[in-house]
């Protein structure tokens, strides 16, 4: 399908502000080390970027990229954040979208991102879905959701890698460290090749969580200077949770 351009995106009063408010804080506190910008289209032309997560900073790092890059993030949020005063109405206001865990059809959990796609926004999906819980911060196994928003509207995905976030924000950590500035590197690939799937079948999602992941996994190799682990981390198989600090005591 043909994505529509937007050339409202990025207007928004509320967003230029949030910008005014945190760009000086990002451009102060890291030294930035970016590449492949030229992967991503043109502003109003809808994309999926997937991303690795290691840091709840990270976010900050990954639109920092993209709006330098000339893109408006348009981050996936669970629905119920949106509930919260103050906080859910600015996600609303930038264009953030909810994402209806609690639907048992994955498509229409997904609706916002895919109509966020087909209006020509840039959508970031973290296809691990949590911040990683391999001991190597390499990314886990991914689940479809990048894949589902792909084959659904066959807009490109772009694959992205990063590291540093952690050393502003360990993960689960409470305290930001911006001080003395901390590195962080991003890298952006050339679009995920998905051609040969053509529609959103348990099997070609998987296939194309697969091509995605390895994207990823590739371009944080490069980053890192090390290989990943050959198996990907796999929370259910590790009986390792999902949710919450998964280094926290349960009682």
């Amino acid at each position: 399908e043909m994505c529509i351009r937007d050339r409202t995106e990025g207007n928004g009063l509320t967003y230029r502000s949030v910008v005014v408010a945190l760009k000086p804080v990002m451009v102060m506190g890291t030294r930035r080390d970016w590449a492949g910008q030229q992967y991503l289209p043109p502003s109003g032309v809808g994309c999926v970027v997937a991303a690795n997560h290691v840091s709840e900073a990270d976010p900050l790092v990954v639109a920092h990229f993209l709006h330098d890059s000339g893109r408006v993030p348009r981050f996936m949020a669970k629905a119920s954040v949106f509930d919260v005063p103050v906080a859910g109405s600015l996600l609303h206001h930038v264009g953030q979208i909810p994402v209806y865990r609690e639907s048992r059809d994955a498509s229409l959990s997904l609706k916002g991102a895919t109509d966020a796609v087909r209006a020509g926004h840039c959508v970031v999906v973290y296809p691990e879905a949590t911040l990683t819980r391999d001991p190597g911060l390499w990314p886990m196994r991914g689940k479809s959701g990048a894949a589902r928003i792909a084959l659904e509207t066959g807009c490109p995905v772009i694959p992205m890698a990063h590291w540093g976030a952690q050393r502003i924000l360990p993960p689960y950590g409470r305290v930001l460290r911006l001080f003395p500035p901390v590195k962080v590197v991003v890298r952006a690939g050339p679009p995920v090749d998905l051609s040969d799937l053509t529609s959103p079948t348990a099997r070609s999602l998987r296939s194309a969580t697969d091509r995605i992941m390895a994207q990823v996994v590739a371009l944080l190799e490069g980053i890192r200077g090390e290989q990943a682990p050959q198996h990907r981390f796999d929370p259910a198989r590790e009986g390792v949770p999902t949710t919450g600090n998964p280094r926290r005591r349960r009682s």
